[in-house]
C-alpha cells in the first residue's frame, strides 16, 4: 500500500471510529473539537497534500477529494475547520517563500503549526476592504477581514490583502485579540509598537459554530517580508474560483452521503418498502453525481464552465434534498437537537453558500427554480 493510500485509510478509520460516534457533541462543544484536532495531529492527518520533501504524504487530488467527502460525511464542523488549515498548507506550499516553507510545512501535519485562512474578502466587488501597502521590510495592513474560521484553534492565519496596483499579497499574520507589536516582529530590538489586530467575538451561526468563526481588523499592522508567502496578480481569485467550481462540490457530496446514511439506517429499522425505494434512488443519484463531478474536473478551460457550474449546483441541491430525506425518514425525532438529521440539514446550508460566487449563486437558483411546479 502506497503512503498516500495508507494515509487515506488511516483518516477514514479515524473518522469512523473516533469522530462519527461523537459527531453530535463535536458540533456543539468547542473543547471536543479541540480534542479531535489534536488527535488528527497525533495521526499526522493535518497536511495531507504536503510535499514529500517536507514530510508528505503528498496525497494526489483524487484521493484528497475522497478524504474531503468522508470528513464532510462524518462531521461538518471538523470538515469546515480543518479545510482552512489544509488549504493553508497547499497555499504556502505553492508560494515563493522557501524560508517560510521550511519553517512551517514540516510542522503542519502534527499540529505544531496551525494556520487558518482569511481571503474571501478578495471576492467582493467594489473598493477593497482589506488593503496592503509596501514599506521597508514588509507590508502595512489596514482593513477588515469578514470571515476567519478557527479562532482559539489557529494562532495564525494566511491573509489576502489588496495592493494599490490590484495585486494581492498573502502573508501569515496572528489571529489574536490583542495589539501586536509588528515592528518588533521585524526588529527584535525595536521598542516602538506599530500595528494592532482586533478579533471579534465568535459569530453565532446556524451550523458549525464550534469551528469559531470571527472577523478580524488590522490597523497599521506591519507584516514582515519573511511572513509573506506570495503575491498574486490582479484577478487571481476569480480565476481560482473558476477552476475550482466543481472541486468545492465535494463537501456537499459528503453532506449528501451523510443524509443517505441516515435514510439507510431508518430503512433498516422501519417496515416501509418506500424507505428502501428512496434509499436506492438516492444512492443511484449519488453515483451519477460523482461520475459527473469527476468528468467536469477533467477539463478546466472556459468552454467547460457551464458544465462545472451545473455540476456544482447539482451537488448543492442534492445535499439539501438528501438531508431533507434524512429528516423525513427520521420522523419527529429529527426535530431533536441531538439527532444527526438536523445537524446534516444545517450543514447543507453551509455548503450551499461556501465559496459562493455570483455564477454559482445563479446556477444554484436556476436549478432550484427549474424544479418548481406541481
Amino acid at each position: 500500500m502506497s503512503r498516500e493510500v495508507e494515509a487515506l485509510e488511516r483518516a477514514k478509520h479515524f473518522l469512523k471510529t473516533e469522530v462519527a460516534p461523537k459527531a453530535q457533541l463535536i458540533d456543539r462543544d468547542v473543547s471536543e473539537l479541540h480534542k479531535i484536532v489534536r488527535r488528527m495531529g497525533e495521526l499526522e492527518l493535518l497536511a495531507l497534500k504536503r510535499a514529500e520533501r517536507f514530510g508528505g504524504p503528498e496525497m494526489p487530488e483524487p484521493l484528497f477529494r475522497i478524504y474531503q467527502e468522508e470528513v464532510a460525511r462524518t462531521s461538518g464542523s471538523l470538515a469546515f475547520l480543518t479545510t482552512q488549515h489544509q488549504s493553508a498548507v497547499g497555499l504556502i506550499s505553492g508560494g515563493e517563500n522557501e524560508a517560510l516553507k521550511e519553517d512551517y510545512l514540516p510542522k503542519m501535519a502534527n499540529g505544531d503549526r496551525l494556520v487558518g485562512i482569511g481571503f474571501s474578502q478578495l471576492r467582493r466587488n467594489g473598493p477593497p476592504i482589506m488593503c496592503a501597502e509596501r514599506t521597508e521590510g514588509g507590508y502595512i495592513l489596514n482593513g477588515h477581514v469578514p470571515w476567519v474560521t478557527g479562532w482559539s484553534y489557529f494562532p495564525e492565519f494566511l491573509i489576502g490583502a489588496s495592493l494599490p496596483e490590484g495585486q494581492s499579497v498573502f502573508a501569515v499574520v496572528p489571529l489574536v485579540a490583542t495589539p501586536v507589536d509588528g515592528k518588533k516582529a521585524l526588529d527584535e530590538n525595536a521598542a516602538d509598537e506599530i500595528g494592532k489586530v482586533t478579533v471579534s467575538a465568535p459569530m453565532e451561526l446556524a451550523a458549525m459554530g464550534a469551528a469559531m468563526t470571527v472577523t478580524v481588523d488590522f490597523e497599521r499592522f506591519l507584516v514582515p517580508d519573511h511572513k509573506v508567502a506570495f503575491i498574486k496578480p490582479t484577478g487571481w481569485i476569480k480565476n481560482s474560483d473558476a477552476i475550482n467550481i466543481a472541486l468545492q462540490g465535494h463537501f456537499a457530496i459528503g453532506c449528501a452521503m451523510a443524509g443517505i446514511d441516515v435514510v439507510r439506517d431508518n430503512a433498516g429499522k422501519k417496515p416501509f418498502p418506500f424507505l428502501t425505494d428512496a434509499l436506492h434512488a438516492l444512492e443511484q443519484e449519488l453515483a451519477d453525481l460523482k461520475s459527473a463531478t469527476a468528468n467536469a474536473q477533467r477539463s478546466t478551460d472556459d468552454s467547460t464552465t457551464p458544465e462545472r457550474l451545473a455540476v456544482r449546483a447539482w451537488a448543492i441541491d442534492f445535499a439539501v434534498r438528501a438531508a431533507h430525506a434524512a429528516i423525513t425518514a427520521s420522523s419527529g425525532a429529527a426535530n431533536s437537537v441531538d439527532h444527526p438529521a438536523q445537524r446534516i440539514y444545517r450543514e447543507a446550508l453551509v455548503y450551499t453558500v461556501s465559496a459562493q460566487t455570483p455564477a454559482v449563486m445563479e446556477a444554484t437558483l436556476t436549478r432550484l427554480i427549474a424544479r418548481g411546479g406541481r
